[in-house]
């Protein structure tokens, strides 16, 4: 079910400079497209989370103006850095830009595939090698590294973090972290993990979410500490479906929390604490609100990974819910393409 011929061009929407901006220090996303509108949506609510003053909301005006040229800027500064990186970093675990080997995945996770793609696979046999966090939500968690794998891969991630190159923010929402593609661990670890690995997990997994189509990604590691990022507000991911990896240190605190998907009223009336396994990943979709307990003591980091199907997002998009407005970007950009992927049978998706 892998997509063949794929278009090379990836695109962003252009929503993604006007909506969903994150404002940390009132917890709210926000869409913006000047004072008044702002005003006219959020007023309110603002006032109600401590935006009361004059001085309080031009504060935030100038914020927001500032994420937006920064949104706007994102993709080629993104590819200055990679490009940097790339001619000058001298990596401390070279041999983890190598393609990535079975070695380093935990035998669960390597069982799991091969089943998926077996003779007649099916959900319930697959289920029944995987842990089912919850049925309702379709949260699911199964070991993905090994620990000599993830021991590896931090010590690589710290030595990076403590160079003199320079680091773009993971997301919109963390501080603190590294994006595996500047760093030069896309191709050599993400992509084979989502083409032999995952893409036949979701597929069974998630058919009706386009599991069996996912043509990109965006993978990126976060990190929790005292000083830095601590926890993560309520938010739901732009992607189909991810999947979360606690590659350590020793940390407590920090469980994942998940409500409803995000269309739904009364999302977090009830929601789902899953704590973190160092070396174990879960899998959700992407719409399912979600966010992180504050850290207790430690540090905590997370390799997580947006899966993104282009004969999904292609018709809409799931930050603005509308018919995406495509504009070139770099690399995978944020997973839409402006023509189908030649092989996909669109009406399973309807």
């Amino acid at each position: 079910m892998a997509t063949a011929g794929a278009p090379r061009r990836f695109c962003r929407c252009a929503c993604f400079c006007s909506e969903n901006l994150y404002v940390a220090r009132y917890g709210l996303h926000v869409r913006f497209r000047g004072e008044q509108q702002l005003r006219q949506d959020y007023g309110p609510i603002l006032r109600s989370r401590g935006c009361v003053s004059p001085k309080d909301f031009q504060q935030l005006l100038e914020e927001l103006k500032q994420e937006v040229e920064r949104r706007q800027r994102l993709g080629q500064e993104s590819a200055a850095r990679k490009t940097l990186i790339a001619s000058s970093y001298h990596p401390a675990r070279p041999e983890l830009y190598s393609p990535l080997q079975d070695v380093a995945l935990a035998p669960e996770f390597l069982a799991a595939a091969e089943y998926s793609t077996s003779p007649g696979a099916n959900l319930e046999g697959l289920l029944q090698r995987l842990e089912t966090v919850s049925e309702e939500k379709r949260i699911y968690r199964l070991p993905v590294f090994t620990a000599p794998f993830c021991q590896a891969l931090l010590q690589e991630l710290e030595h990076f973090e403590q160079s003199d190159m320079p680091k773009g923010r993971p997301n919109t929402m963390n501080n603190y972290g590294v994006l595996l593609h500047e760093l030069g661990l896309d191709e050599p670890l993400v992509t084979p993990l989502r083409e032999r690995f995952l893409q036949p997990l979701m597929a069974l997994l998630y058919p009706d979410c386009g599991g069996g189509w996912l043509d990109s990604h965006r993978a990126f590691v976060v990190k929790y500490a005292p000083g830095q990022d601590r926890e993560l507000g309520c938010h739901y991911d732009n992607a189909e479906l991810t999947i979360n990896v606690a590659l350590g240190k020793a940390f407590t605190g920090g469980a994942l929390y998940f409500g409803g998907l995000f269309q739904a009223p009364s999302a977090l009336a009830r929601p789902l604490e899953v704590a973190h396994v160092v070396g174990q990943g879960i899998l959700h979709r992407g719409g399912q609100l979600h966010g992180a307990r504050p850290l207790g003591t430690g540090e905590r980091w997370n390799l997580v990974i947006w899966l993104r199907a282009s004969a999904v997002r292609n018709r809409l998009c799931p930050m603005c819910c509308r018919t995406p407005d495509l504009v070139d970007d770099e690399g995978f950009g944020d997973g839409f393409t402006r023509e189908e992927p030649t092989t996909v049978d669109l009406c399973v998706l309807t």
